[in-house]
């Protein structure tokens, strides 16, 4: 929203420019559109070409941008978009820890950038190292992702409550590349290393031998200061969501908060983005005007319209500067100056030309910020505004509701694709909230921080008035957040639903009279209610999530659900089951859980229970006996349950086993008319051996989960060989220090003639038994990219990875079939927190 702010110092639309200027095909609309599509082409390839082959296309295509002429130069431009990108992609994965330094210990001197967020067991804050010769060359001035875990084996108070933005520290770090889970629907936390130029993530080794070398100082330390003088000062709940408006300050926001604002539509409001920079550089531009009213005599030496100008620009910077240059901010910046420098050239500019120069100039400064949902929504949103609302101004109450309605179903086709979810409170909620919090709860928070800025303690009283303002407010959108018609979770859809679903919005965006007009739903429906591909009567899928090292695997049938295991969870940290098994769950269209297995109650396969009840309640649950599970079913050998032609039998423990942790795991087996499944969880060598000389008739499968994540405790020869599986999957965490999975547990798998597939390299595989054999589709082969952490482990393993959702193993007369390696050592143990880094924004490991 923050690119309507260009309008407060462009010329009026409809000017054309003169013959002097320069050429509006070189940088107009369609040119910006090019350029902006070229950028995206080479995100969307697998791998990026040679430095060489894109140096020679960056200059192929600036000559052709500039010397060419009609359509050809929109060529030009869509070449040189591309080859930038490609270049500045090189740049940022070159700069992250090579594979030969993963997991080393460095000692490194540097400066604590932006704020650091303080959790229940932890502190996460980003680093900035210093230029030490003595590291190697991609640390020196790399910018890391680090966190400070409390030592639960000491009673020595942890000192990482001493961390303060602006400070320098030595200190002693383990390390490793940035890294994340693959999942439907999951956070990209590769992507998102990629766009922030995050070079590693990792973990504070020893505290003792961390050196605060000196105090707090700059912007970062500043807004420090002033966030705790606005929570001494303003109390209540309302204290958090000032300091998010004042100061961009979002630490104090739960994971409940934001859930509220994501279903209410307002999460673009609530932190500081272009929106509340637009708000300041309008209002510095009117007082910029104002100025040069009362002393006419100022305008000898810079007109009126350039002085505002000036004005906006120099507000924009300074509020930027007061939210930490967050990327958001950095970006309308960026646009202000693209039109304060048209104004100042005294170039005619319109409104569509200035969106079209502010695109161009932040892809030539920085072409990843595409990789961002906020550069879609805001020129988006601007650009539906413009071409449905050109001559807006006129009737402000009509206009503004006229606006509403194109924005949100303008952008609707965006944010289902970006976030997955669509917010049916969101119009209503945006109707109050625009208003109220942009004329008064905003400016009251800005006002506050700037009369802090003269004297400390002069902000408290517009602090306490904008605190009292938003609760006026807070009730109402709370009862719309709750309402559980709030927010509409959609699953995945296919690629061509979101084109279809954008020209839906532009059909129904005509003027009136246009005829057919509600045929345009129609092509909605792709992308709201998507074809997801559910099993037939007697098919089963399968799919095994990434969750680090623990387990949690979907089985579905044509009609119902099942959930076996949660995936791992650390008390006051990182969830599995609320970061990344919901998350896929919705992504897949799981509308609701029909049986849930807790196979036993250790942590890295029942942390997620709470997360997924939440979510998914009322679901039948069945765990090991004596386990200490509230409200669950004993899973005895035996018994079992039918669904759509599918047959669940649970294999061990029997009645009267005791509750020996792993060994007490619940073992299921699920059986179809075109294959069987395994599910032994946890169970160890005494355990497997018990099956296999008890009850060897019901081992064989098609598919087995590999017990305890590959243990070299487990994987006998005998239950191997009983269970004459074809597909052994593994899930495991990456890099985990309990080396899973084993090498010999490998190989005796793959000596059987079973083809392993682990996570750690493959992300989430799902698995369909059906009438054409048995099919396997790998997330990160499904959607390869070029920032995937999979690369950087030699493309030879990667590739051998390429099982695409087609018949793999053919229902008769199965081909041989080619080994795939897990992997050894490549995973994380659940105590490491690890994941938390990669799914939540975290930073890295834990010891």
């Amino acid at each position: 929203m923050g690119v309507g702010v260009v309008a407060a110092v462009a010329a009026p639309a409809g000017v054309v420019p003169t013959s002097g200027q320069v050429p509006v095909a070189a940088f107009g609309a369609g040119t910006a559109a090019a350029l902006v599509l070229g950028a995206l082409a080479c995100l969307r390839l697998p791998a990026l070409p040679h430095v060489a082959v894109l140096s020679v296309l960056l200059v192929a295509g600036l000559v052709g941008w500039w010397r060419l002429c009609s359509h050809w130069r929109w060529g030009g431009a869509a070449v040189a978009g591309f080859a930038l990108c490609g270049l500045h992609a090189l740049v940022s994965l070159g700069g992250q820890l090579p594979v030969r330094h993963e997991r080393g210990d460095f000692t490194v001197t540097g400066r604590i950038v932006g704020l650091p967020e303080a959790e229940a067991r932890r502190t996460r804050f980003q680093f900035r190292v210093h230029d030490d010769p003595a590291l190697p060359d991609v640390l020196r001035g790399a910018k890391l992702r680090l966190s400070w875990y409390d030592n639960e084996w000491s009673d020595e108070p942890s000192r990482r409550h001493e961390l303060r933005p602006g400070a320098e520290w030595r200190l002693q770090l383990r390390l490793r590349a940035p890294r994340g889970l693959r999942n439907p629907g999951g956070f990209d936390a590769e992507r998102h290393a990629l766009a922030e130029r995050i070079a590693a993530t990792g973990y504070v080794r020893e505290q003792a031998t961390a050196q605060n070398l000196s105090p707090p100082r700059g912007l970062d330390a500043w807004r420090d200061r002033v966030a705790g003088r606005i929570a001494a000062a303003v109390p209540g709940g309302a204290s958090r969501y000032v300091r998010a408006l004042a100061l961009g300050d979002t630490r104090a926001l739960a994971d409940d908060d934001w859930q509220l604002l994501r279903a209410t539509g307002l999460t673009h409001l609530i932190a500081i983005s272009g929106f509340h920079v637009g708000l300041v550089a309008g209002a510095f531009a009117l007082l910029g005007a104002a100025l040069w009213r009362l002393f006419p005599a100022l305008a000898h030496a810079m007109p009126r319209p350039q002085a505002a100008a000036v004005a906006a620009l120099a507000g924009a910077l300074a509020y930027a500067a007061v939210a930490g240059f967050a990327l958001p901010t950095v970006r309308t910046v960026l646009m202000i100056a693209v039109a304060v420098a048209a104004r100042l050239g005294r170039r005619p500019l319109s409104v569509s030309g200035s969106l079209a120069l502010a695109a161009i100039a932040i892809v030539l400064v920085d072409p990843l910020a595409l990789l961002s949902a906020g550069f879609w929504l805001s020129f988006g949103g601007v650009a539906w505004l413009l071409w449905c609302l050109p001559d807006a101004g006129r009737r402000p109450l009509r206009d503004f509701l006229s606006a509403q309605w194109v924005a949100t179903l303008g952008l609707l086709p965006l944010t289902a694709i970006l976030f997955g979810q669509a917010s049916l409170a969101g119009p209503l909620a945006n109707l109050v909230a625009i208003p109220w919090w942009s004329l008064v709860v905003v400016p009251l928070s800005l006002l506050g921080t700037a009369l802090d800025a003269l004297h400390a303690g002069w902000g408290t009283g517009a602090w306490r008035l904008a605190a009292s303002a938003f609760e006026l407010s807070w009730p109402l959108f709370e009862r719309l957040g709750r309402s559980p018609l709030a927010l509409w979770w959609l699953p995945e859809p296919a690629w061509f639903a979101l084109p279809l679903a954008l020209c839906g919005a532009f059909w129904l965006l005509l003027p009136r009279g246009v005829p057919g007009r509600p045929l345009a739903l129609l092509l909605w429906l792709p992308l709201l209610w998507p074809d997801r591909d559910l099993p037939r009567h007697g098919e089963l899928d399968l799919v095994m999530f990434d969750v680090g090292q623990g387990t949690s695997l979907l089985l579905r049938t044509a009609g119902h659900a099942t959930l076996y295991d949660m995936g791992p969870a650390v008390r006051d940290g990182w969830d599995a089951g609320e970061r990344a098994v919901v998350p896929a769950l919705q992504a897949l269209g799981v509308r609701r859980i029909d049986t849930m297995v807790v196979s036993h109650a250790d942590a890295d396969h029942a942390g997620g229970l709470d997360a997924v009840r939440r979510r998914f309640p009322g679901a039948p649950l069945f765990a090991p006996a004596r386990a200490g599970i509230d409200g669950t079913a004993d899973c005895l050998a035996g018994s079992g349950w039918q669904r759509d032609g599918v047959s669940f039998r649970f294999l061990h423990p029997p009645l009267h086993f005791p509750y020996l942790r792993n060994e007490a795991s619940c073992v299921l087996r699920i059986e179809t008319a075109h294959g069987a499944i395994l599910l032994p969880g946890d169970i160890g060598e005494a355990v497997e051996e018990r099956l296999a000389c008890r009850i060897p008739d019901d081992l064989p499968a098609d598919v087995v989960a590999v017990p305890h994540h590959g243990s070299r405790h487990s994987s006998t020869a005998d239950f191997v060989s009983a269970t004459r599986a074809r597909l052994a999957l593994v899930s495991a965490g990456h890099g985990n220090r309990f080396g899973h999975p084993d090498a010999g547990a490998v190989a005796r798998w793959e000596g059987a003639g079973a083809r392993v597939l682990g996570t750690p390299e493959a992300g989430a595989v799902r698995v369909r038994l059906g009438a054409d054999g048995l099919e396997v589709e790998a997330e990160r082969r499904r959607r390869r990219r070029l920032w995937d952490a999979g690369g950087r482990e030699g493309g030879s393993r990667a590739a051998s990875l390429a099982v695409s959702y087609a018949p793999l193993f053919p229902p008769r007369a199965p081909r041989p079939q080619e080994s795939i390696r897990a992997g050894t050592g490549q995973g994380r143990r659940v105590a490491d927190a690890a994941p938390a880094a990669a799914v939540g924004g975290g930073a890295g490991d834990h010891r």
